[in-house]
């Protein structure tokens, strides 16, 4: 077959078998080329960009990479450096060496991608229909082009239910060739490559010094034109239970400031949307913050950040970070009960700061995937917003900023305005080069015109929609919310002393394991109570729990089957448990050994003093048992007739 070459030092054209191995692409090349470092050559399908060093496919044939008759290959590398002694071009000869078995290993290769990456890459992911009684004329078993599936980027499907962005995996589908879509996807490139608008530093040609001294057209950015991004990392956003966002709306409700907290939870499949991904909402974690009235101060990232993500991952469907969600509730001057509608088409829906921070947290966190030649690829942080709606109540609105807003920022191009819904780009200095930026829009007469984005453009480009919702039948990892929330200072104060109260009020103490009976009631009750993030997130705090046990308990507290009476029996044998239960007993309140009522009442006689009792048990012992006078050990009323209960208070005297 034949293969064009394209170079600094020209065109080429050489005939190669199918089968013949990389290297001898490579021989062909530094003929071509002079002075050529054999291991800096790269080659790619484009003439800037997906440039792939050559020494990575060594041991590849041509017909594996997709090479075909005709193909045309854009070749870089850089010139070989001077010869130096002897010696020292033997030892840089093995570090050449050596450095190239290292390459050998592909990054996009080594990767581990998430659980719902990997289902869908085992999926097919066509979109199903069924007969079409119009036009089917064929059997039952039969097939044609009017019930046969649909891709999972077929346009017209998306527009007849309504769905702007592909998803990730429909967009990989689309980019990949047909031909290649039954293979493995380590016999093809990858077919993604991260945006990036810095000045490349070298320069791939090495003809002049590095910015800002030199600049060409190799190694500055091209001109950039904003438009809507035609995928997303994530469809859908769900909250596993109402109560989740109603027990973080408390704050605002009782103090009138803002809250900031990050997204519990975990990715599945989204089958409203052609291999679509849903991120699922477990907990909200509250970072230490500063709430205002119009706003919040933030650290980033925040002292307990690694201990939070390692406990999350320990659940039993491991649990990761997936976005955050902030208030931004101001009451009508009107109707205290309403909130204002402050984020519509008219004003803006994300601020030009706001989108600057996602973008700085969708950056900080990529997510991991083989179709991308650095083995990363955007992000699933979704950013949620809890604000007035058109009737004055509280809704979530859900989004993403695009990839080429996290390039920008990355590339310190853009910075945020007075005006919210306006993203200004930066001006040009000696240590920033900006490439033009345009954007299109429809003008009064309703034709597409260009503009030039400098010194500013609409923030609305930058945003990619996330639908959200909550579960029909919710059924909520953690199945208790009510433990005081972390960070609340003045508002909700965690201590162990709670915990210890909390767990003596229902005996937990008492509890053994199943194997010995007891109060199942009991044992449901506790095990409610232990499955709470914020309870969970504090004991490791506390000291009183080590890293083993609390895995234990975070296992135990996310279990499906935690209402079960075997769910609690390996949590009950650790260390820190037993810890635990040995201050609950001591912090147990107890009652007088004389003159107590009966048990049936203990809640009521918890709050009575001791010395109440040790009056009527003196008063007993003085009066004998031939007096028809009996004190009440509730009310202390001496009752004279020969009833059960007492005359005052109702309750039983003995």
């Amino acid at each position: 077959m034949l293969i064009r070459l394209r170079s600094r030092d020209g065109n080429f054209r050489f005939e190669f078998q199918p089968t013949a191995d990389i290297s001898e692409l490579l021989s062909k090349i530094l003929e071509t080329a002079e002075n050529a470092d054999p291991t800096t050559v790269t080659i790619s399908n484009q003439p800037r960009g997906n440039e792939v060093p050559i020494s990575t496919l060594k041991g590849r044939n041509l017909q594996s990479l997709g090479f075909k008759h005709g193909d045309l290959l854009f070749v870089g590398y850089k010139a070989q450096a001077a010869p130096e002694a002897p010696a020292a071009s033997t030892a840089g000869t093995a570090a050449a060496d050596s450095s190239g078995n290292e390459a050998a290993k592909r990054p996009w290769e080594a990767v581990q991608e998430d659980t719902v990456d990997k289902y869908w890459r085992s999926q097919e992911g066509k979109i199903p229909r069924g007969r079409d009684s119009r036009f089917c004329k064929h059997g039952a078993n039969a097939m044609c082009d009017y019930c046969m599936p649909l891709e999972p980027y077929d346009a017209a499907y998306h527009t007849e239910h309504n769905i702007k962005h592909l998803s990730y995996h429909a967009y990989l589908r689309k980019l990949t060739p047909k031909a290649s879509s039954s293979a493995s996807v380590t016999s093809v490139l990858p077919p993604l490559n991260p945006l990036s608008y810095k000045v490349k530093d070298p320069c791939p040609t090495g003809g002049h010094p590095p910015w800002p001294a030199g600049i060409c057209t190799s190694c500055q950015p091209s001109a950039i034109t904003l438009q809507s991004q035609p995928f997303r990392m994530v469809d859908h956003l769900e909250i596993a239970s109402p109560e989740i966002v109603d027990r973080f709306l408390e704050a605002w409700r009782r103090t009138g400031v803002q809250r900031f907290g990050w997204l519990i939870g975990h990715y599945e499949p989204y089958p409203d949307v052609p291999m679509g991904i849903k991120a699922v909402v477990e907990a909200i974690h509250e970072p230490p913050q500063e709430g205002e009235v119009d706003g919040l101060t933030l650290g980033i990232p925040w002292e307990d950040e690694p201990r939070i993500r390692a406990l999350a991952a320990q659940a039993t469907t491991p649990l990761q970070i997936v976005g955050y969600i902030f208030t931004d509730l101001e009451p009508t001057e009107e109707d205290r009960s309403k909130l204002k509608y402050k984020r519509h088409p008219q004003s803006f829906f994300l601020s030009s700061l706001e989108v600057i921070f996602a973008a700085h947290v969708q950056n900080a966190n990529p997510t991991q995937s083989r179709s991308s030649f650095t083995g990363k690829f955007g992000s699933r942080m979704v950013t949620a917003v809890l604000t007035g709606t058109e009737e004055g109540g509280i809704d979530v609105s859900a989004y993403q900023v695009s990839e080429q807003a996290c390039a920008m920022v990355d590339a310190d191009m853009i910075e945020a305005s007075v005006d919210p819904g306006i993203m200004r780009v930066k001006e040009e200095d000696s240590d920033r080069y900006v490439p033009d930026v345009f954007f299109r829009y429809k003008n009064e007469y309703g034709l597409d015109v260009q503009k030039n984005a400098k010194p500013c453009f609409p923030v609305e480009y930058l945003l990619v929609n996330v639908t959200h919702g909550f579960p029909q039948n919710p059924a909520p990892m953690f199945r208790s919310i009510q433990y005081k929330i972390e960070n609340r200072p003045g508002l909700e104060d965690q201590s162990i002393e709670s915990v210890l109260h909390r767990l003596a009020e229902f005996e937990a103490y008492d509890i053994s394991e199943s194997a010995h009976g007891g109060d199942l009631h009991k044992r449901q009750t506790l095990a409610r109570f232990v499955s709470d993030w914020h309870l969970i997130a504090f004991l490791g705090t506390t000291g009183l729990i080590n890293q083993n046990d609390q895995r234990v308990l975070i296992r135990t507290a996310t279990a499906p089957d935690i209402e079960s009476p075997t769910a609690l029996d390996e949590l009950l044998h650790t260390e820190g448990w037993l810890t635990l239960m040995t201050f609950a007993r001591e912090t147990a309140p107890k009652r007088p050994s004389g003159g107590a009522p009966s048990s049936s009442h203990a809640p009521m006689d918890t709050d009575i003093p001791p010395e109440v009792f040790d009056q009527i048990a003196r008063e007993q012992e003085t009066q004998g048992g031939s007096s028809n006078i009996r004190i009440c050990p509730h009310c202390t009323f001496e009752n004279t007739h020969g009833g059960s209960d007492c005359e005052v208070c109702g309750l039983p005297l003995a």
